[in-house]
């Protein structure tokens, strides 16, 4: 039976490779993973949190963004409820941190499961988090980022495709490349329609990249938030990845963040 199941899984995610298409970041065949990243050293990233279940398992990453809530990305929560859903900080590693009941979840209105259009949320801590030197929120970006602009990547996944998932939290460079550039690269895949204002693209060479990074984890320029963790092709295959672009929501963030 266990062969068998191995079979059928290998079946499905090269079904998806194949295709091209998108794959919904909680499926088979994209799993959340950063793909030829570094190791992060503690501190580093002081507003990057795990969302977590009750049961501790980590499953989606997001940015503090104020004492009381968490940026991330819609597919996180969506159908979730506040009993399943944990916010971890202050830790690299996904067995440690500080963890925060949530009191709310909320997912843009416009949000589509299928496109992942609109694809950003918010998650309320149940109490305010205490702030430290490993512990900061980050400020949301304002300017819209176009091509060339150098970013971090941040989440915990695998350091090298195929590899296994460590516990450690990974981080990647990346440069973003224009809208049209994404599109141009994503007609191949049959995605190119999927590149909308709201979205933000990086790219690198095949063997590097997210696989889709860390769902609804930062993308960071200039020491603000430009982009949550959406969508991509499996795994690290030379595509563009796609980021929801928060200078496209950041009055979505602000008036619902209260």
């Amino acid at each position: 039976m266990a062969r068998l199941l191995s079979l059928v899984l290998i079946i499905l995610a090269l079904t998806c490779l194949v295709s091209g298409k998108i794959i919904h970041p909680r499926s088979i065949g994209w799993e959340g993973r950063i793909v030829g990243g570094s190791n992060a050293k503690a501190g580093q990233f002081p507003y990057q949190v795990s969302l977590r279940s009750s049961f501790g398992s980590h499953f989606c990453g997001g940015s503090i963004y104020t004492q009381r809530w968490i940026v991330t990305a819609a597919h996180c929560i969506y159908g979730s409820t506040t009993n399943n859903v944990r916010v971890a900080v202050g830790t690299i590693y996904t067995n440690q941190g500080t963890i925060y009941a949530s009191s709310k979840l909320i997912y843009h209105g416009n949000y589509n499961p299928n496109t992942l259009a609109n694809d950003i949320g918010l998650v309320q801590t149940s109490t305010s988090i205490v702030l430290s030197n490993v512990v900061q929120p980050i400020a949301l970006g304002s300017n819209v980022v176009g091509g060339n602009v150098a970013a971090v990547a941040s989440g915990w996944g695998n350091t090298v495709t195929g590899g296994g998932a460590p516990s450690i939290l990974q981080y990647i460079n990346l440069k973003t490349i224009t809208n049209q550039e994404c599109k141009n690269l994503h007609s191949m895949t049959g995605n190119a329609a999927n590149v909308n204002d709201n979205v933000i693209c990086t790219y690198m060479p095949s063997g590097k990249g997210m696989c889709n990074g860390d769902s609804g984890g930062p993308l960071v320029a200039n020491n603000v938030l430009i982009g949550t963790v959406s969508w991509g092709i499996p795994c690290a295959k030379g595509y563009p990845d796609a980021f929801a672009r928060v200078s496209s929501h950041r009055t979505w963030i602000i008036n619902n963040a209260k």
